[in-house]
């Protein structure tokens, strides 16, 4: 690293910089259009690990996962043009998903700029509708600046990808420029005037409910967010897939919104007078389609705290927007004094006691091997720090409903419910805490979609292990059929390999599970293998949802016709 004076090629500059970033891993698939870089991370290769995927998907939703887990920018390196698109599904998902990312893509020399050149993409026209912002850099002497622009930008306001194009020419140019500092993020402060308002309405309540969710969360920040809804004992419960932010098995959590969300919590929302929504956008999935709370102004008193004030107001009009990072929020909560004698406390134990319900199985399921079974198994026997990554898909249903996550950042699952995540996802949590056990689950359609990235886990050593739900279909698709045109299934049936004889040509451990009682052996093998583990589950087709069959919901159907 260089302070001026010392000539070195736009590569090592840039490498340069993402060592002064903190970057201690990065993931891609290599390509011409970087080879400068590539060389240039060879000579760090002490310092910065690299991990080798399959596809470029894989490498972005990697990136995606390390930066969910880690709360710093994933890194992700991909080739131009075809690169560049296959990497684009795991750098939308961040931005949905409001996770930190720098991506940075090869492209074609500036020379050749503008004649359709091979590969060639504009990528502020491509990325720009998916990233917070879009540079290519078009001299060396502006890689420092620019690079640390582009850390800042992603972790600044509300996290998110940025993306950095970097013509091939440009990264082989020799310079002497100085080196950035590293990035610094300023937060905004919670005010105390609006602390002190928030506790008046809450005072003023009589059945209040908090709602966690987003990004910019830290372990400090969910021990003193807990410790508020304790102190007030206030009924709280997660937005979409982030049910990680709050201990599941406290007296204070009341459940999930999302798709697993069960009818009494969905109607208690409705019935709430006050509602205080910390880090969550309000989003489709965690609205129900924008039904649980009215548009644009909601039936209940509306308190959101959000890190970036642009989002206050955007979708939902609150009656006290905070804008305040999760850290300074949670803290000066934390230090409020309590609200005495609560009007809610049997509001609060009546919410708790529907969750403990909801943790029941709604019915007897078909089939030889029970979901609910295994997530029982799972409870029992996995520590704390266990990490969980969920595809897409309704499969996801089992973990998010009866799952019962009890630590900071043990759920990982896209929000922008892209299938083909959770494989990779799962490699990147297991680089992350090597010491836990990574538990994905994925369906047999989302597993096809990037189990190539197997082959990484076996390379570098990594070991999650991986849970393929096979039914043998696009369940999901399948149930949307049944329900708006029963008995027209059509498209969704699959034809899979043996899961297990495809996993072991890896050199993955595999095993086939069908009936419950085979799972807890399988499971505790896999665990003890020492490398990355396949468990097909193969499941009855007509277990569709953790409520009902497909029967049950193409009868009802045609009831209705």
């Amino acid at each position: 690293m260089s302070a001026g004076g010392t000539t070195r090629t736009g590569g090592q500059v840039l490498v340069d910089q993402l060592r002064i970033h903190g970057v201690d891993t990065a993931f891609c698939v290599p390509g011409e259009s970087y080879l400068a870089t590539l060389d240039a991370l060879h000579g760090a290769r002490n310092a910065i690990r690299m991990i080798t995927c399959r596809q470029e998907g894989g490498v972005t939703n990697m990136a995606e996962a390390y930066g969910k887990m880690t709360g710093r920018p994933g890194i992700a390196f991909v080739t131009r043009g075809p690169g560049a698109c296959n990497g684009s599904i795991g750098v939308h998902t961040a931005m949905q998903d409001s996770t930190p990312m720098v991506v940075f893509i090869g492209q074609v020399a500036r020379d050749q700029e503008y004649r359709e050149a091979f590969q060639e993409v504009d990528y502020h026209q491509f990325y720009g509708a998916i990233c917070k912002w879009v540079v290519q850099i078009e001299t060396a002497d502006r890689i420092p600046e620019l690079v640390s622009q582009a850390f800042h930008r992603a972790m600044s306001g509300r996290p998110g990808p940025v993306a950095v194009a970097l013509p091939e020419d440009m990264q082989r140019d020799l310079t002497d420029v100085e080196d950035a500092a590293p990035y610094q993020i300023a937060r905004p402060g919670a005010a105390p005037k609006d602390m002190a308002a928030m506790q008046a309405m809450l005072a003023a309540s009589k059945k209040p409910l908090m709602v966690l969710g987003g990004a910019g969360w830290s372990k400090e920040a969910c021990a003193d967010i807990l410790a508020y809804a304790e102190a007030n004992d206030l009924p709280t419960c997660a937005s979409f897939r982030c049910q990680d932010l709050f201990d599941n098995e406290h007296r204070n959590y009341a459940g999930d919104l999302g798709t697993s969300i069960s009818p009494r919590l969905a109607a208690r929302v409705g019935e709430a007078d006050l509602l205080i929504v910390v880090g969550a956008r309000l989003g489709e999935m965690t609205t129900s389609g924008y039904k649980l709370v009215k548009l644009p102004k909601p039936a209940q008193k509306l308190v959101h705290v959000y890190m970036d004030p642009g989002e206050l107001g955007r979708v939902y009009r609150p009656d006290l927007p905070i804008a305040a990072s999760m850290e300074s929020f949670a803290e000066a909560a934390r230090a409020l004094p309590p609200v005495k004698n609560p009007a809610w406390a049997g509001w609060a134990e009546s919410a708790r006691q529907d969750h403990l319900e909801n943790w029941k199985p709604s019915r007897a399921m078909p089939g030889e091997l029970d979901m609910h079974k295994v997530i029982e198994h799972l409870n029992e026997t996995l520590p704390d720090d266990a990490v969980i990554v969920n595809d897409a898909g309704n499969f996801s249903g089992w973990p998010q409903r009866f799952y019962r996550f009890r630590r900071f950042r043990t759920q990982v699952a896209p929000t922008s419910g892209a299938m083909g995540y959770a494989i990779p996802a799962a490699i990147g949590c297991k680089l992350v805490q090597p010491d836990s056990p990574v538990v994905c689950f994925v369906g047999d359609g989302g597993a096809l979609m990037s189990g190539q990235e197997l082959a990484t886990a076996v390379q570098h050593g990594i070991a999650p292990i991986i849970l393929v739900v096979n039914n043998s279909m696009y369940g999901t698709i399948r149930m949307h059929q049944d329900r708006d045109f029963p008995g027209h299934d059509y498209s969704v049936g699959l034809k899979n390999p043996d899961f297990a004889k495809w996993a072991e040509s890896f050199g993955a451990h595999a095993e086939v599970v069908s009936r419950t009682a085979e799972f807890a052996p399988a499971f505790e093998r896999a665990r003890k293998a020492g490398r990355a583990a396949v468990l097909e589950l193969r499941v009855d087709p007509e277990m569709i949802t953790t409520r009902t069959t497909l029967t049950a919901i193409r009868e009802a159907s045609l009831a209705k016709k």
